[in-house]
């Protein structure tokens, strides 16, 4: 309150305007004084009749219109603030978990990876297994002549499993299981028909003879050739030899 508690009445062209305007309309307001002495005309606030509206206690609402805006605009420093520290927070979480994803994705192919070589390691381990336990032409009592049946079991302890239903499909082919089948023309010779069939002297002397001989021969050349039984009938089915 002014001196005396004496409060200026003043008269305001519109409450509307006095609100707007308060922080700067109070600063600029002249002529408050203790004998309640009027405005001049050159005020930008006029003193008039009756019908204008009062405000008693200026200062007062100053301050609230002042404390007001203060309030606001600290909300909005906070608001923006908390948005900003929000945004902040969501783009180092989208961080970690782009890494997380990227090192689950990275774990999950190496492991892949080494569940795949180690099967590979292990095929060829069995691989290398069922060819050490067929039995070399050597080992193989010979006869003076073999049947057909003879023959193939012969083959069955000589040939890998996994490959002697392809050895068996092309001596199906070349010779019937003939170990002595000769084809007049060619002069190919025995079960694999080898031409010429003196090729087979490389696996035993006896390769006329013996069909163990002419097995062993055989599947040194489908392993050496095509890389196995089942690679070289692959071959001989697209082109009817081998």
């Amino acid at each position: 309150m002014l001196e005396g508690n004496r409060v200026s009445r003043i008269s305001v062209r519109g409450f509307a305007v006095a609100s707007a305007t308060a922080v700067t309309t109070v600063g600029a307001v002249v002529g408050v004084a203790a004998g309640g002495e009027q405005q001049s005309s050159s005020d930008p606030i006029e003193a008039t009749a009756a019908d204008s509206t009062l405000l008693a206690d200026i200062p007062a609402g100053q301050q609230a219109v002042a404390q007001g805006a203060s309030l606001t605009q600290q909300a909005d420093v906070q608001s923006t603030a908390a948005d900003a520290e929000a945004k902040k927070s969501a783009e180092e979480a989208a961080r970690k978990q782009a890494a997380k994803d990227a090192k689950a994705k990275k774990a999950a192919a190496d492991k892949a990876a080494a569940e795949k070589l180690a099967k590979e390691r292990e095929d060829k381990k069995q691989e290398v297994a069922s060819r050490s336990a067929s039995r070399d032409a050597g080992s193989i009592p010979k006869q003076a002549s073999y049947t057909i049946a003879e023959t193939q079991s012969i083959a069955r302890q000589m040939i890998p499993g996994d490959q002697f239903q392809c050895f068996s499909n092309i001596v199906d082919h070349e010779s019937g299981w003939n170990y002595k089948a000769t084809n007049a023309s060619s002069g190919a010779y025995g079960l694999v028909q080898a031409l010429p069939g003196s090729k087979m002297a490389s696996a035993g002397s006896d390769w006329q003879t013996n069909p163990a001989t002419q097995i062993k021969w055989g599947l040194n050349y489908m392993n050496d050739r095509y890389g196995s039984p089942c690679g070289a009938w692959s071959f001989w089915q697209a082109n009817n030899w081998y």
